[in-house]
C-alpha cells in the first residue's frame, strides 16, 4: 500500500513499513526496503511524503528468504505504486 501527502519541501520523502508478521525473516524485510528505496530514487515524484506499507504476507519461514521471483514481483508492484503518483503531462484540449 502507498500512502501519500503533499509536503512543503522541494523533494519527496519516503518511509517504509514492513511488519514482521508479513515478512518473518529479516533478510526478506531488508530486501523489501532496499528495493523500495532503489525505485523511489529513480521515480520522479513531486513534493510528497510517501509511506509504503506491506499489506499481505510475502513468504513464510519454511521457504527461501529471498528469490529472484520475489524481487521481480516487488519491483513491478512498487514501480506501479510510484507511477500512480508521478506528475502527469497536462491534457491538450483542441478547440
Amino acid at each position: 500500500m502507498l500512502y501519500t501527502r503533499s509536503n512543503e519541501l522541494p523533494h519527496a520523502r519516503l518511509g517504509v513499513v514492513v511488519a514482521k508478521r508479513f515478512a518473518p525473516r529479516a533478510v526478506t524485510r531488508n530486501t523489501i526496503k532496499r528495493v523500495t528505496r532503489e525505485l523511489f530514487r529513480v521515480a520522479q515524484l513531486p513534493a510528497l511524503d510517501c509511506i509504503v506499507r506491506l499489506a499481505r504476507p510475502v513468504n513464510a519461514k519454511t521457504g527461501p528468504a529471498t528469490t529472484a521471483a520475489l524481487k521481480a514481483e516487488l519491483r513491478v508492484e512498487i514501480a506501479r505504486l510510484f507511477a500512480s503518483q508521478a506528475p502527469r503531462a497536462p491534457k491538450v484540449v483542441s478547440p
